[in-house]
């Protein structure tokens, strides 16, 4: 939105090459956005916007957009390009078929349709892996180019932020895999379909897996190659991968292909990671246990004491946890994740023949 805000800002023969985002703070999706577009530069050949979402007052979103103009760089220059990768079988990818109809049901509501997760290369390490998956908007993009890379910047951000956590095959569900025989059977089966769809595998093989406690993005870059050439509504293939992670972050490189091989543009992006609460605790736990307490600076030996005390730590801890996890009641947390989940990934500017509509801008 932020993008299309700052588009009605510069001349129809300007399409965005490069935007630059930061998520700041929470927004919600009761209050109305107001985008606050900044004029930075105008010249012959390229344009800066500035474009801030604000809610109640307050910036919830930050943008740097640069636009260049249409054959502004002449006749001669130096060019390039990723080719399409290819299959594990060394052969050319192949779309889905145009009338591609075999979504699992809790997938088929949002604005775009995607093909089954693929992640190649699972025997290597986290950054030698990649996922890949074939994606498009649904229906037709009509009211012209600018729809196509209004639509492009959205689905860039739909795949990217799970990259981490399939490469590393991160439990991501409310609930531990241990007690997916808790649900009822048709909840079963929504969870392993959803599983497997998105490249993580059997839910079987899942036991023991670390945990997800939360998963943000903290920013957020598209650079946009062939801006004239973008059919959002035609199936594009992303590939992702993590050249890094540690501290708490990630980082995550996508590069977007069209179905002719066409290299549409290359988007990075930066996530916090964090563990679930209890897992924080678990490891004061194992500090304590150690003889290392994490509240105060001892360099002593451990005595008896402070194993003692660590010991009585930890059974507490565990008490307290065996008491909520036995309490829980897994398929009330499993409906309000659904909820959720589908409050996200269904955008409440919804494509009506696929079409992306726009506030007023300041």
């Amino acid at each position: 939105m932020c993008l299309a805000a700052g588009q009605r800002t510069v001349p129809e023969d300007f399409a965005v090459h490069s935007c630059h985002c930061y998520f700041l703070l929470a927004g919600s999706d009761e209050l109305p956005i107001l985008f606050h577009v900044e004029k930075i530069r105008d010249g012959r050949s390229f344009a800066t916007r500035t474009v801030q979402a604000r809610q109640k007052g307050r910036c919830i979103f930050t943008t740097t957009i640069s636009f260049v103009r249409n054959n502004s760089s002449g006749r001669r220059q130096v060019s390039h390009a990723s080719p399409m990768p290819l299959g594990e079988d060394g052969r050319p990818l192949l779309p889905p078929p145009d009338d591609f109809d075999a979504e699992p049901e809790l997938l088929n509501q949002g604005p775009f349709q995607g093909h089954r997760i693929e992640v190649i290369n699972k025997e290597d390490h986290a950054h030698g892996q990649k996922t890949r998956q074939w994606v498009r908007a649904r229906g037709k993009i009509i009211g012209g180019q600018q729809e196509h890379l209004n639509a492009l910047a959205y689905v860039s951000d739909s795949y990217f932020i799970g990259t981490i956590g399939r490469i590393h095959r991160l439990w991501r569900f409310p609930f531990r895999p241990e007690d997916i025989h808790k649900l009822p059977e048709e909840m079963q089966k929504r969870v392993r379909v959803l599983n497997e769809w998105e490249g993580m595998g059997d839910t079987d093989g899942m036991s023991g897996q670390p945990e997800i406690g939360m998963m943000v993005s903290l920013d957020h870059t598209i650079y946009f190659h062939e801006p004239w050439k973008v059919r959002a509504d035609e199936w594009m293939l992303n590939e992702m991968e993590s050249p890094w992670s540690g501290d708490g972050r990630g980082v995550v490189i996508q590069k977007i292909f069209s179905k002719d091989g066409t290299l549409l543009a290359t988007c990075m992006q930066e996530v916090m990671l964090s563990p679930p609460p209890g897992a924080c605790v678990v490891w004061v736990a194992n500090l304590i246990i150690a003889g290392r307490c994490p509240f105060k600076r001892c360099t002593q030996r451990r005595d008896k004491r402070d194993e003692t005390l660590g010991l009585i730590f930890s059974i507490a801890y565990l008490f307290v946890l065996w008491r909520m996890y036995s309490r829980r009641d897994f398929v009330a947390i499993y409906r309000r994740f659904l909820r959720r989940r589908n409050r996200i990934t269904t955008s409440p500017y919804r494509i009506s023949e696929v079409s992306f509509s726009v506030p007023s801008c300041t």
